[in-house]
Parts: structure tokens; sequence; C-alpha cells
């Protein structure tokens, strides 16, 4: 559960297809702290499936993913 005093990074790719979304999420995830959150809000459904496969195989955690109307937000931690 996250810490409601946490602060997160947001990062906005609404209006891009995948891959894009996964690789803003690879750059942007090195500007925050290890330890850090990032939210990620998207509208492509495939997000849902990329960011998955993408924190696994780049050992960090997604800590959730919903979809609230047209857009997907996740969150994500940096764990290194």
């Amino acid at each position: 559960m996250r810490n409601m005093s946490e602060k997160a990074e947001v990062l906005d790719t609404v209006g891009v297809a995948c891959p894009i979304p996964i690789i803003m999420t690879a750059q942007r995830i090195k500007e925050i702290p290890i330890g850090g959150l990032l939210i990620v809000h998207s509208d492509d459904a495939g997000i849902q499936q990329d960011l998955k496969a993408w924190c696994l195989s780049n050992g960090q955690q997604l800590i959730s993913i919903a979809q609230r109307g047209t857009i997907y937000q996740a969150s994500v931690r940096r764990l290194r």
C-alpha cells in the first residue's frame, strides 16, 4: 500500500501507443531515486501486459495498474 505522504513522480503517456509508454517509463524511472514511485498514465490497453513484462525483466516493482474510464494508471516502484 502506498504511503499517502509519499511523493510520486507522474508520467503522462496518454495519446501515444506502445511501445512508446514503456520507453518513456524506462527513461523516467532512471530520474527518480531508488525506492521512489512513478505513476504512469496511459490510454493504451497494451500497457497492462507490456508494463508488467518490463518491470519483471528490469527488476522494478509493478505495484498496481487500474483502469479509470479510458485511462490506465500504473504505479511502479524503482528497486534498482
